[in-house]
């Protein structure tokens, strides 16, 4: 999602984190939901990290759920 310039610069600025506060949250279940509430909130980001990773959207969609 980070090597995407204009992804990366979205999701910065909807989830109010900057690129420190990314890389060092990445065992916060706070960054990790605000990461994947950016991610469902636009099908086209959800599929490309989806794709990315391996995994079925729906996954991606279940750990967003299983954090809130």
């Amino acid at each position: 999602m980070l090597a995407d310039g204009p992804r990366a610069e979205r999701l910065l600025a909807l989830t109010g984190l900057d690129a420190d506060a990314l890389r060092s949250g990445l065992a916060d279940p706070a960054v990790l939901g605000a990461v994947l509430e950016f991610l469902a909130a636009h099908e086209p980001d959800l599929c490309a990290a989806a794709e990315h990773l391996g995994v079925a959207p729906q996954a991606l969609i279940a750990a967003r759920d299983s954090l809130t």
